[in-house]
């Protein structure tokens, strides 16, 4: 902190702290700081909220509309879609220093302090009250909502041990112990998950909402305090585990929803922004495409029957994935001893710890297991990038390569110079792999990347057979039985089809 910020309440007055200047409430000081913010940003182009990504024209105006309307908010949406983090970017609307009464606990303004210690220390010492001073960090007190948070958590309680070691009567406001909200005074306070807040401590919020006071238990002592309370929550929650009461919808100035990234670009850039992939002892180089498929792999869970969309599939999802597929990469290299590490969709596979605890299945995708809804979401990603880059790739001559009796197996145990190797022996295999900018002279580490995701691919469309040790062969070839028990399916799907078509006719006969 600067060392010319004024430490007495007399050199304050003298300071360009003056009452006035003190006297905005947080609203006109978040309104007034986010006009300025937003005026500079018209010129300099930068965003509002630094890191947030994808809100850009969804989420962030409604917020700035929020803010600029001096309105409490709540953000509602599943769960990994930063919303604590925008709760958390607010701070940057506030001053960069804010005085208060040194030990007042919440937060007097020196020149009109709420608290009778402040009242009280102001009178003793009048100019030579000593001053502290908090940053915007400092201003912000964040809860999360549990059951067993009382009223005494959020308001305040008498505490009989301070009134026994004061001395005094247990209805001076000196034996009061102050809760989170008024130690939020002049700042903002954020409630995370208020739905799981229950109804009878949900009411304790209506007069702060509405009166900007609070009242500690049943003495006569109104704080009115000047604070910004902002809450998230998640919609499901609203029937899974709780919910918040009308009366505080009511009090709530706007309802903004949060969504997740609408492309995998827009993933891609968030989980590049998060997840730790700069390592101190490796190099690590991860391609496009793989980056491309971690994220598919949350966009293609979203959509899948097997996945409960209630709950929804975080981002924190790609993020582990993308920092175990590192991981897997960089302990290759180290075994290996190679100068870079480049994760391959092998990789991925790996990475299924990650992912698991990441979604939750409905009953379908619980009894055919975790394991194998993951397994499948994995060969669908991998198929939708694939066919990004090799949709117009004849492939006939790798396929013949296997057909005629060709295995190939990529896995941790040796080194790619000795997997390319391998590789180069699949006749046309390199050739193929142009459009992702790989040839003879590309490094082995890269180049079996890229050779692999195009032997994955085409085992995801089922051109190519791989067992779980990852060897590619030649596709299976169906048998008659196979054949045959698929046609005597469609024939039952069929009459059962007819069967429907009746009884729809006959319902409609007898109206």
């Amino acid at each position: 902190m600067a060392t010319s910020l004024p430490t007495t309440l007399g050199s304050l007055r003298a300071s360009e702290f003056t009452p006035a200047r003190l006297a905005r409430s947080v609203k006109d000081e978040l309104r007034e700081n986010l006009i300025a913010k937003l005026r500079a940003s018209a010129k300099t182009k930068t965003p509002l909220f630094p890191g947030i990504v994808g809100y850009e024209d969804t989420v962030v105006p409604q917020i700035v509309n929020a803010v600029l309307s001096k309105h409490n908010f709540i953000l509602l949406g599943l769960r990994g879609q930063a919303k604590s983090r925008i709760l958390r970017a607010l701070t940057t609307l506030l001053d960069p220093h804010c005085p208060y009464v040194a030990g007042s606990e919440v937060r007097d303004n020196p020149y009109a302090p709420i608290s009778k210690f402040s009242r009280d220390l102001i009178t003793k010492m009048g100019d030579q009250t000593p001053i502290a001073w908090m940053t915007p960090d400092d201003r912000f007190v964040e809860k999360l909502a549990t059951p067993d948070v009382t009223v005494a958590d959020l308001v305040g309680d008498i505490d009989p041990i301070k009134a026994a070691r004061s001395n005094q009567d247990l209805g001076s406001e000196l034996t009061m112990h102050y809760g989170l909200l008024p130690r939020a005074n002049r700042g903002i306070f954020a409630i995370n998950e208020i739905p799981d807040l229950a109804g009878k401590i949900q009411v304790a919020l209506f007069n702060i909402m509405q009166e900007g006071d609070v009242q500690i238990k049943g003495y006569p002592v109104r704080l009115p305090l000047d604070v910004a309370i902002v809450f998230s929550a998640n919609p499901e929650d609203y029937t899974a585990r709780g919910k918040i009461v009308t009366p505080l919808k009511d009090r709530i100035g706007s309802e903004i929803r949060t969504h997740y990234p609408e492309d995998v670009e827009e993933g891609i850039t968030i989980t590049a922004q998060e997840a730790w992939s700069t390592r101190p002892a490796s190099k690590i180089e991860i391609p496009h495409y793989i980056r491309q498929i971690v994220e598919q792999i949350a966009f293609t869970a979203r959509e899948d029957k097997k996945v409960d969309k209630r709950s929804g599939v975080s981002q924190r999802l790609p993020i582990s994935t993308m920092e175990l597929v590192i991981s897997n990469a960089e302990r290759r290299a180290l075994l290996h001893d190679e100068t870079i590490a480049v994760p391959r969709v092998g990789d991925i596979y790996t990475a299924l710890p990650g992912i698991s605890g990441k979604i939750e299945l409905e009953y379908e995708g619980e009894m055919r297991g975790a394991d194998t809804v993951i397994r499948e979401i994995i060969r669908q990603s991998v198929a939708t990038v694939f066919d990004k880059y090799f949709a117009n790739t004849n492939t006939q001559q790798i396929e013949q390569w296997f057909n005629l009796g060709g295995t190939v197996q990529l896995n941790d145990e040796q080194p790619a110079s000795g997997s390319l190797e391998e590789l180069k022996q699949i006749q046309g295999l390199i050739e193929k792999l142009s459009p992702l900018e790989i040839n003879s002279k590309s490094k082995p580490e890269i180049a079996v990347s890229a050779a692999e995701f195009l032997l994955e691919g085409m085992y995801a469309h089922k051109r190519l057979s791989r067992t779980e040790e990852r060897a590619f062969s030649a596709a299976e070839k169906k048998s008659r039985t196979d054949q045959a028990s698929q046609y005597a399916e469609r024939m039952r799907e069929r009459e059962i089809d007819r069967e429907e078509a009746a009884r729809s006719r006959t319902r409609r006969g007898f109206n």
